[in-house]
């Protein structure tokens, strides 16, 4: 697998793994900030957001799994499922929630596929 391709789905992978803990983990403290969300919602939005955050942390261990499984073709599965995962989603989220998350996800998903299927 090309450095190039590996990077991004390691970069993918961590954007992941911080979305899933503010998402679960760190929600009360750091994610309704980062999200915008306001007091009065914050409750309301609390098991929405940690069963969404259990998503982000699966699409993570795809991510993991690409990167560190021993059969190259097996981890090239794994990682082109959780890039196209990760890429198709963060068009939904740009067009259901914001613009910005087409940025901060299916850009750099679709540079991985890019890199891991072009170089």
């Amino acid at each position: 697998m090309p450095i190039v391709a590996q990077v991004f789905i390691a970069l993918v992978c961590l954007i992941h793994v911080y979305i899933f803990l503010l998402e679960t983990v760190l929600y009360k403290s750091r994610g309704v900030k980062v999200f915008g969300i306001p007091p009065s919602e914050v409750e309301a939005r609390k098991a929405a957001m940690s069963n969404q955050g259990c998503y982000n942390g699966f699409l993570a261990a795809a991510l993991l799994l690409g990167l560190v499984y021993p059969d190259p073709a097996i981890a090239k599965a794994f990682a082109t499922f959780g890039l196209a995962c990760v890429a198709v989603a963060g068009v939904w989220g740009a067009v259901t929630v914001m613009v910005r998350i087409l940025y901060i996800q299916t850009v750099p998903a679709v540079l991985g596929l890019a890199a891991l299927y072009l170089l």
